[in-house]
């Protein structure tokens, strides 16, 4: 359950921390005196939207944070799948608001926003005023069946989703099979002809950078002989460095017999001339070979303008050219089997889409099933709020087309008046009629799942007199074994606490500030009376107030013994 709340700098509020405790926590205080933004701290902590303008004036960030005493064996085990292990029983949640971001954390260790919401959807479910509405739309209604047979149907949705998957991937494979003749045809021509373009032209790997170096050098053969012209004579021994290289050596021979230091460089001058000498002859082999062929040149670059034309149009490396040719190939051979495989595709839809309909069906009957108890504990439920003369019903149709979540199209009908057909809740009920129905829902889905804190927000909404008090009893029913965090605005509600908090605003100096703190004995009688009576409290108000809370804890001792 939720034990502690602290928030900070959140709108109206500077700096409240609120001590819950087990059973019913009824919050109360004058409209706009910051109730909705408690709840909306709370809201944050399910990964609600954050904006700079919560920030309250003045301050650099703001804070929320929500303490739970874990002691439901199926949250814990639930936390645990999510890797949020308890700390002595306990789990805080904390999100810190700064301008333009936000930090989550669990247990002090940082999170993301959904692995918060994830984590504080095991501990709480609030119910907003708004959230009734939603029962109207099928989709709603069929998540609550699913809730409350959770642990048999969500099995099966799942081997429906996966079939569904495997049923949408053939429809797919025969959306991609099915064309006419005249434009396979055109597809087959066009395949032969790329697969031919690419074998004509007998491609070798590496064949286009010998032939890319190769016309490099005829493309320049002129300079090239020309430089190594001008070479073969600086280098030469006709006027050249040959020459001058010869002639060093011969005159330092001359002198080695007088050093034998200069032996050792006199050698090293002979084995010089003879490197220019051997550089020479290569060079002159070189130029001897070096020719001109006009119709080399012509073919080397007729040859790579071929093949630079096919990697423009399939592939930067003739590699990737002879990879798509055959890719192109294995097409081209799936045409040619194309009433083959039209057939295996059909059969395999076929397959595929027997198995789907019959996992909609097991996942069907199953839902069924639960509808039966579920319409049963609704109208029981109902019959609690003071809908006297109710009849509850789950009507099942067929959707046309399968989806993931099977073929079952559901609809809550309900009749409250005697003699009256059962008709859809939007044609028949209230806004008022509408939040009771949310209300037994919500003690159902409770209970099944055994979830610990409920938050409801004004559930009071739209209802009065004998029906607020029935109610109130549902309340203090439901408080007994969950712990229930209520906003209202009836004191019927009010009257059936356990706890008791008032929500208050005030004005210090220029600033507005909202305040909470706990009520008890007189000081929550006169809060139920001002909820009678208004802004004006008599004493007889008074004494109805006090009468009301007597009674109301007559009702408790009563539905306790």
């Amino acid at each position: 359950m939720l034990v502690h709340l602290h928030v900070k700098n959140l709108a109206l509020i500077q700096d409240i921390e609120v001590e819950f405790g087990p059973g019913l926590n009824i919050l109360t205080g004058e409209t706009g005196a910051g109730k909705s933004i408690l709840l909306g701290s709370m809201q944050l902590i399910l990964g609600g939207r954050t904006a700079r303008d919560m920030i309250r004036a003045g301050a650099a960030y703001a804070l929320v944070e929500l303490l739970f005493q874990v002691e439901n064996h199926k949250a814990e085990e639930a936390l645990k799948e999510l890797g949020v292990f308890l700390e002595e029983g306990q789990v805080l949640l904390s999100r810190k608001i700064m301008d333009g971001r936000s930090i989550n954390k669990i247990n002090g260790e940082t999170c993301t926003v959904s692995q918060m919401k994830a984590a504080a959807a095991c501990l709480l479910d609030i119910h907003g005023q708004q959230e009734h509405q939603s029962l109207l739309y099928e989709e709603k209604q069929l998540e609550i069946l699913d809730a409350y047979g959770k642990d048999k149907i969500q099995p099966e949705k799942d081997k429906v989703h996966e079939t569904y998957a495997s049923y949408r991937k053939c429809l797919k494979a025969l959306k991609e099979l099915d064309t006419d003749e005249e434009q396979r045809n055109r597809e087959q021509a066009f395949l032969e002809f790329e697969i031919q373009e690419i074998e004509r032209a007998g491609l070798i790997p590496g064949e286009d950078e010998e032939l890319e170096t190769f016309y490099r050098k005829l493309s320049n053969s002129r300079l090239i002989l020309e430089t190594l012209q001008s070479v073969h004579g600086m280098t030469g021994y006709d006027h050249g460095a040959g020459d001058q290289v010869g002639e060093a050596a011969r005159e330092l021979s001359r002198v080695t017999e007088y050093d034998p230091q200069l032996e050792t460089m006199a050698g090293s001058l002979q084995e010089l001339d003879s490197l220019l000498n051997d550089f020479n002859r290569e060079l002159s082999s070189y130029v001897e070979e070096l020719t001109f062929d006009e119709e080399s040149f012509y073919e080397t670059e007729k040859r790579l303008d071929l093949i630079n034309g096919l990697k423009a149009k399939y592939g930067r490396t003739i590699e990737e050219i002879l990879a798509y040719k055959e890719k192109q190939q294995k097409k081209l051979e799936e045409l040619s089997r194309y009433e083959e495989n039209l057939q295996k595709t059909k059969e395999e839809l076929k397959k595929s889409e027997k198995e789907l309909e019959n996992a909609s069906h097991v996942l069907s009957e199953i839902r069924q099933e639960y509808s039966k108890t579920l319409t049963e504990k609704i109208t029981e439920g109902l019959r609690d709020l003071n809908f006297l003369d109710v009849q509850f019903h789950i009507a099942f149709q067929r959707k046309k087309d399968f989806t993931d979540n099977g073929f079952d199209d559901i609809q809550y009908e309900i009749s409250t008046n005697p003699g009256e057909a059962v008709k859809p809740l939007g044609r028949i009920v209230s806004g008022g009629e509408l939040s009771r129905i949310m209300l037994a829902i919500k003690a159902i889905l409770a209970d099944r799942d055994q979830m610990e804190t409920l938050i409801f927000d004004e559930i009071d909404t739209g209802i009065s007199g004998r029906t607020a008090q029935k109610v109130s009893e549902k309340m203090a029913v439901i408080g007994r074994c969950r712990q229930v965090i209520c906003i209202t605005h009836l004191p019927q509600i009010a009257a059936m606490a356990d706890t008791h908090f008032e929500i208050e605003k005030h004005q210090e100096g220029t600033e507005t500030i909202t305040e909470i703190h706990p009520l008890e004995g007189e000081d929550s009688i006169r809060e139920l009376a001002r909820l009678l009576g208004g802004a004006q409290i008599t004493d007889a108000v008074f004494e109805n107030a006090k009468e009301m809370k007597d009674l109301a804890q007559v009702h408790k001792n009563s539905r306790l013994k």
